[in-house]
């Protein structure tokens, strides 16, 4: 099934490979998380974004086998992000790894979790329609990026029938944990944003009607 309520730009951002050590200790990290809704008007780095796309359900080990556990494996989830204009840079470093040279332009990116990159959707910044779109949480809108997780419903409720649904709210809790968690661990901020109109998210998103939004996460740096 296509994710896309019509055909998405076929441009495509590769990612800077994970980093599997930190410096911050997981213990540090667990005592240090906050829900936390101001943040600095300051952009992300290319590496920041892919690290916490990868904690969300980037592949780990052969097998494809993702970083947080999924009901028989069937992956129901899928990542967009909402980036704002001259929201992510990418340094020397970060471009020679990602292939790409330039600022990332404002749109909306769906995560592709086979090839550890981003591939343009929707361009413009959508962040104000989808803060008005969550009964007009401004912090939504003023974050340099904003993650939306969404599901399908049918890949888990296939083979556990209505049970699968339980399934899929437990993981998108597990996928939401992680990236609070590596906000965290990279000096950043987040807070797990569950109230909103689901339809008007989905519009804003542009994809099927069978893509149902679950969680929204802003990203930034703490204020």
């Amino acid at each position: 099934m296509s994710l896309h309520a019509e055909q998405g730009n076929l441009i495509q951002i590769k990612l800077p490979s994970p980093q599997l050590k930190g410096k911050t200790s997981l213990e540090e990290v667990i005592a240090r998380r906050r829900s936390v809704r101001r943040y600095k008007p300051e952009p992300l780095t290319l590496l920041q974004v892919s690290q916490i796309l990868w904690s969300s359900q980037g592949i780990t080990e052969a097998g494809k086998l993702r970083a947080t556990p999924s009901a028989g494996a069937s992956y129901p989830l899928e990542v967009f992000i909402l980036i704002g204009k001259q929201a992510i840079t990418a340094s020397s470093s970060e471009a020679k790894q990602s292939l790409y040279k330039e600022d990332l332009s404002a749109g909306i990116y769906h995560y592709e979790v086979d090839t550890h990159s981003l591939r343009l959707h929707l361009q413009g910044d959508f962040r104000l329609d989808l803060a008005r779109a969550a009964l007009d949480q401004g912090f939504i809108a003023s974050a340099p990026v904003d993650i939306v997780i969404c599901t399908l419903y049918s890949r888990t409720c296939y083979t556990y029938g209505k049970r699968g649904e339980r399934y899929i709210y437990i993981e998108v809790g597990h996928v939401g944990e992680n990236i609070h968690l590596q906000a965290v661990a990279l000096g950043l901020a987040t807070v797990e944003v569950g109230a909103f109109n689901d339809e008007e998210v989905r519009k804003i998103l542009a994809v099927e009607e069978a893509v149902k939004p679950l969680y929204i996460m802003p990203i930034g740096k703490p204020r």
